[in-house]
């Protein structure tokens, strides 16, 4: 959360968003858009007219903000406005923007087999290993613990999915045989990979970092992160002519429209499509 001063405003808001158990990150996104409104204004955000609203899109509009950002201050604001303020009304008036429709990077088996190899160390390569073969968000696998490893029916329980969402994904006996071996090096006693300070998860952004790391050592000449791995995940599921709605619950998305995407992406390449998981596999010598 800001470390600016909190005043009575704010703190309702914070309140309005712990009573509705929003994340953390939420939270923190949605004051920094109502913190940067009110320097805008030059004023208290509760003194915002309609009009104000307007002109701060306009603002956004000029300066470049992404779409992203800009549907990202419509949700702040339309909840400051009618949760905090209970001004109804006053959200409505934001404009939402349509996202460019970009497909996804995908890899071959091949080329992930090669990131794999070029993972800079155990840790990373286990970590790139499960975001692939398990198709898991970079913020899911940080937050993996050892108990949610259940080898004994093959399966990881996903705790801290999107939405406060909790599901199963399948585990290959190569991804265990990997994780062990990542075990029995590091002996993590709580987090499956902890930060630098032990008591702490790893950060989504070491993770990110080492994955465009084994990029690069690669050369794959392709812009690679760890949602990469996840797209790619999807994508050769569907090679292998996965059901759609299997591959949505693996992937925990809420609607199936964002799963069917990948139809969009996913070719038979000749001569079949190599096992999804033997990618996991140590090449040979």
């Amino acid at each position: 959360m800001s470390s600016a001063p909190t005043t009575p405003l704010r703190q309702r808001m914070i309140e309005d968003m712990s009573i509705r158990q929003f994340g953390e990150k939420t939270q923190s996104d949605y004051v920094r858009v109502v913190a940067d409104f009110a320097r805008f204004l030059g004023r208290s955000p509760d003194q915002a007219e309609p009009e104000d609203l307007r002109r701060y899109q306009l603002h956004l509009a000029s300066a470049g903000a992404s779409p992203a950002k800009m549907n990202a201050s419509v949700s702040a604001l339309r909840f400051f406005f009618k949760i905090t303020l209970g001004r109804q009304g006053y959200g409505e008036r934001l404009a939402t923007v349509r996202k460019e429709d970009r497909l996804p990077e995908v890899l071959s088996p091949e080329e992930v087999a090669l990131l794999l190899h070029c993972a800079p160390s155990l840790k990373h390569k286990a970590a790139l290993s499960i975001a692939y073969g398990c198709g898991l968000r970079v913020s899911e696998i940080t937050h993996l613990k050892v108990s949610d490893i259940d080898s004994a029916r093959m399966l990881i329980r996903v705790e801290q999915g999107k939405g406060r969402k909790e599901r199963y994904v399948m585990l290959s006996p190569d991804l265990l045989a990997l994780l062990r071996d990542w075990w029995l090096s590091a002996r993590p006693k709580g987090w499956v990979f902890p930060g630098r300070d032990p008591g702490q998860p790893v950060t989504a952004r070491q993770l990110d970092r080492a994955c465009k790391a084994a990029a690069a050592t690669a050369a794959l000449g392709k812009r690679v992160s760890m949602h990469t791995l996840r797209h790619s995940f999807a994508t050769h599921l569907l090679e292998r002519k996965t059901d759609v709605r299997v591959i949505q619950a693996l992937l925990g998305h809420k609607k199936l429209d964002t799963t069917a995407r990948y139809t969009r992406v996913a070719i038979k390449t000749l001569g079949g499509v190599k096992s999804l998981l033997s990618v996991l596999r140590p090449p040979p010598a």
